[in-house]
């Protein structure tokens, strides 16, 4: 197969340029388009991996997801890449494929609406997912396209969910390390049957509502209290963000953090890993409605990533959004610009591979803490105290460092903490 990402002449990259998303302008979002769900928190365990733990023969399965796989620049890579620190970023399309134009509206391209930068660390004890909200705008480097075209000179501003309708997932990946400063060698994307498939896979997730959600653009309506969502009504969940908070996409990344956590929690507590039929109905579900990168298509590379995240306990995965702020002037108004100041702390923390927790949910809009926890500061752990010794004298020990705390600016949460809808 031809690879789309392999490198092209000056000549190629300078045909049809291409500026903001839709050739200048800056598509205007249909409202509640966004998929808003990457029930996919442990994705790659779910993808035949740990079936093929559980002893499952997933021959068919494997052959079609490699039979879709995405070539991404940079080298290639190889099993020792998996002893260091991970990097995998999981990409929700708005694509509606296979889905009902009445209640989704007809498609009008393919969007990255979702992406979410996962990290575990070398040592395996805790592990970050990152949330870049779809309106950012962001500058874009020059990609070659994954559909084979000419693909984009960079520019110096542009929305960061369009770089996949310009030049396919690899320049969102692309767009991403050039922001965060991270190499990323592994990418999965699902689009909305994906997220109704799995989510009826894996038997619901639990949610916790605070207020009522009644949302007329996806179609969600849900009174206070706990609701097993799944398929249709996951769907839903997971877009709405006229039905939560503000009504902003930054509302929605808080209500979808309810979900995921949520469903890591029914992953580690139930055993679903562990369960050769829920998992090969994931894993078939996968196959049907998502494409991995070729790196992430090996079962050994699989297995190395499930077992990596299977080792995090759930008060060491912490949920984060970019921060970012709106209020910008035309062409610009509603969307959003990233807080380098403080973006750029959270990156540099995840490219020194340094631990990120959160004691209590500091959610921000469209979340609540359970029993109204009030926030906490986020904090990366003191490193231990060394001891030092100098000629003639005995040993003494390093004063520990003051533990780093990141501020209130920073919204977030981890998987133990159960929040609601809100």
């Amino acid at each position: 197969m031809k690879n789309p990402f392999a490198r092209k002449n000056k000549a190629d990259l300078t045909k049809a340029p291409k500026g903001f998303a839709r050739h200048g302008r800056i598509r205007v979002q249909s409202k509640g388009s966004a998929i808003g769900g990457l029930i996919v928190k442990s994705l790659a365990a779910v993808l035949g991996a740990t079936i093929a733990v559980a002893g499952i023969t997933v021959w068919d399965i494997t052959n079609s997801i490699r039979a879709n796989g995405i070539e991404l620049q940079g080298p290639k890579v190889t099993a020792a890449d998996l002893k260091g620190p991970i990097n995998m970023l999981l990409l929700g399309s708005d694509s509606r494929a296979g889905t009902d134009p009445k209640i989704f509206g007809p498609s009008s391209g393919v969007l990255a609406d979702v992406e979410i930068l996962i990290h575990v660390s070398a040592d395996r004890k805790n592990a970050v997912a990152l949330s870049f909200p779809r309106d950012l705008l962001v500058p874009w480097p020059a990609c070659p396209s994954t559909s084979g075209g000419s693909g984009y000179l960079p520019q110096a501003l542009g929305q960061i969910n369009a770089t996949i309708s310009n030049g396919g997932p690899g320049c969102t990946l692309l767009t991403i390390e050039k922001l965060t400063g991270l190499q990323i060698p592994y990418l999965a994307t699902i689009n909305f049957g994906g997220v109704i498939e799995m989510s009826n896979a894996i038997g619901g997730v639990d949610v916790c509502v605070a207020r009522p959600i009644h949302d007329q653009y996806t179609f969600l309506n849900l009174d206070a209290g706990l609701h097993n969502l799944k398929g249709m009504q996951a769907l839903q969940f997971l877009r709405t963000r006229h039905g939560v908070g503000d009504g902003s996409d930054l509302s929605r990344i808080s209500n979808q953090q309810v979900f995921l956590t949520s469903l890591l929690r029914k992953i580690k507590s139930e055993g679903v890993l562990s369960n050769p039929i829920a998992l090969y109905s994931l894993a078939t579900a996968a196959a049907r409605n998502m494409q991995l990168s070729t790196s992430l298509t090996d079962v050994n590379t699989m297995i190395g990533i499930a077992t990596a995240l299977k080792s995090v306990d759930l008060n060491k995965m912490t949920f984060l959004q970019v921060p970012s702020h709106g209020g910008l002037p035309a062409p610009y108004s509603g969307r959003v610009m990233p807080n380098y100041d403080q973006a750029n702390i959270i990156f540099q923390k995840l490219v020194n591979d340094e631990p990120i927790l959160i004691d209590k949910a500091n959610t921000g809009s469209g979340a609540v803490a359970q029993g109204g926890a009030t926030a906490t500061p986020i904090a990366t752990p003191a490193p231990t105290s060394k001891a030092t010794t100098k000629p003639g004298a005995s040993a003494t020990p390093t004063p520990t460092p003051t533990p780093t705390a990141l501020p209130e600016w920073a919204r977030g949460t981890n998987a133990a903490t159960t929040t609601c809808s809100g």
